[in-house]
């Protein structure tokens, strides 16, 4: 018998481990499931508590009074409001700050936006940072607003007489690298009046005059050391003031220039 024994609890052994290892598993996931509901029911009590406090809040004096702006020119207030979606006497304790910022950010000319709380009396200030309107970008004979950032400013345009106007595929993400060499030099600068991204490789800069004006071919590598070379030629010799049809200055070592008017299609 005392054999018999011994082999009935080595038969028997295996099947009490996994007996108890599954009662286990079966309290933890018990557990764990009265955790998740009574923290469910916790958080829903939290929730209802805090909108009643609100609720009661905004008839004590926590109500939003005004809603104030500035640093817009482009940015109509019908546009902001609308965005916003705030209300005289919504509770200002409840409005949140980033929701509200992240809002008025998607409008077209928004570059930033800070939004402050002011209590006594309560209003939410609305100070926007707007675009800056750098190039026009004329392709496939439409014409689009490029920011700083060399981005098009998804919203309509007229085009202001001193802006700068750039054509070619590809020319607002390249401009910024070009405005970086051209720009520090205002008396040129000033008389730029577009810029043609030839090829998505190189740029051909016309002064004084879009139609009528001089090109000036800049070279696909070494634009730094071309415009230089620009520079030095319209301080010592005037070269911006004589009537030429382009000025040629992809080759290093010497400048081309012509004369006549001829029109030339080119790479």
């Amino acid at each position: 018998m005392e054999a018999e024994s011994k082999i009935y609890e080595n038969v028997v052994w295996p099947y009490r481990l996994v007996g108890n290892l599954l009662l286990i598993c079966a309290i933890w996931v018990v557990t764990v499931c009265v955790i998740t509901v009574r923290h469910n029911l916790v958080g829903k009590q939290i929730d209802s508590l805090l909108a009643d406090v609100y609720n009661k809040s905004a008839t004590i004096g926590w109500g939003l009074d005004d809603i104030t702006l500035e640093g817009r020119q482009k940015t109509s207030v019908t546009d902001v409001m609308q965005v916003v979606e705030l209300q005289r006497g919504d509770n200002i304790l409840e409005i949140n700050l980033q929701e509200v910022r992240d809002r008025i950010k998607s409008l077209p000319w928004v570059k930033d936006v800070t939004v402050i709380r002011r209590y006594f009396p309560n209003i939410i200030h609305i100070s926007i940072k707007e675009k800056t309107v750098k190039s026009i970008w004329q392709y496939k004979n439409e014409f689009y607003p490029i920011d700083e950032d060399g981005q098009i400013i998804e919203t309509e345009y007229v085009p202001q007489k001193n802006i700068l106007q750039i054509i070619g595929e590809g020319a607002p993400e390249n401009l910024n690298n070009l405005l970086q060499i051209i720009e520090p030099d205002k008396e040129l600068f000033s008389r730029l009046k577009a810029a043609n991204f030839i090829s998505k490789r190189r740029w051909n800069l016309i002064f004084d005059d879009v139609e009528h004006g001089i090109t000036v071919k800049l070279p696909e590598e070494d634009v730094a050391a071309a415009w230089k070379k620009l520079v030095k030629l319209d301080k010592t010799r005037g070269i911006l003031k004589r009537k030429l049809t382009f000025i040629d200055l992809r080759l290093k070592n010497k400048v081309v220039v012509r004369l006549n008017k001829d029109n030339e299609n080119e790479e």
